[in-house]
C-alpha cells in the first residue's frame, strides 16, 4: 500500500469543479441567480483492492476526518454562497468492489459535510459504479433539508481522465446553490420547508 498522506489514507489527487449555468437549454436567462454546481472529489487508494474482506474498517475508520476535509473544501470554494442541495458518489477502480466505494460514503463521512453546509435534515442521495479512467458517473442532487422539493432534483455528470486506477476509489460530493432554472413542476418550494420533516 502507498504511504498514507491524509489520516490513514493515501490520496493521489484532489479535484474541484465549478460550473455556473446562466440560462436554460432554450437560452432563457436564469430566473434569479445562476445555478452554481460545485464538485469536490478525491482519488483515494483502496486498501482492499484485489482481495475480499468481511471487515472494511481500513476505509471506514478515518472517514469522519475525510468528511471534515470535504467540508473544509466546500466551505472554501462556496465562499459564502449558501448550499441548497447535495449528493455523493463513488467511482471504484476495477480491482475493487462496489462495496468498497460505499464504505467511503457512510453517514460518519457525510455528517461533517452536512455540518459544513449549515446542516441537512434529509439524507444525501447517493450512487456509484465500477470503472476505468474516463468512466462517466451521474451524481444525483436533492434539497438538503427536504428530499421532495422537486425543483432541486438535478444531476452532475463527471468524468476523470486519469482516475480511478484499478486500486483506487474516487470519492465524490456534489453541491448546488439553488434548484433548476425555471423549475415548474409544482410541489413543495424551498422557501416552504421550514419546520417540515426533511424526508417529506
Amino acid at each position: 500500500m502507498p504511504d498514507p498522506n491524509f489520516a490513514g489514507y493515501h490520496i493521489r489527487k484532489w479535484y474541484t469543479q465549478i460550473e455556473d449555468t446562466l440560462a436554460n437549454e432554450t437560452g432563457t436567462l436564469a430566473d434569479g441567480e445562476p445555478v452554481r454546481k460545485i464538485v469536490i472529489a478525491a482519488a483515494v487508494h483502496n486498501p482492499y483492492a484485489g482481495r475480499f474482506s468481511e471487515n472494511l474498517d481500513l476505509i471506514i475508520a478515518d472517514s469522519p476526518k475525510l468528511g471534515e476535509e470535504f467540508g473544509r473544501r466546500i466551505t472554501e470554494v462556496a465562499a459564502g454562497r449558501p448550499i441548497e442541495s447535495y449528493g455523493k458518489a463513488c467511482l471504484v477502480g476495477t480491482n475493487g468492489e462496489y462495496e468498497h466505494g460505499n464504505a467511503f460514503l457512510t453517514a460518519v463521512f457525510a455528517h461533517p459535510v452536512r455540518d459544513a453546509v449549515g446542516g441537512g435534515k434529509s439524507w444525501v442521495p447517493s450512487t456509484g459504479k465500477r470503472g476505468a479512467p474516463g468512466t462517466a458517473i451521474d451524481v444525483p442532487l436533492a434539497h438538503k433539508d427536504a428530499l421532495y422539493v422537486r425543483s432541486h432534483y438535478d444531476t452532475v455528470t463527471l468524468t476523470f481522465t486519469d482516475t480511478p486506477d484499478p486500486d483506487e476509489v474516487v470519492v465524490i460530493f456534489a453541491f448546488a446553490t439553488r434548484g433548476r432554472l425555471h423549475a415548474r413542476l409544482g410541489g413543495i418550494k424551498a422557501d416552504e420547508i421550514q419546520g417540515q420533516d426533511g424526508l417529506h
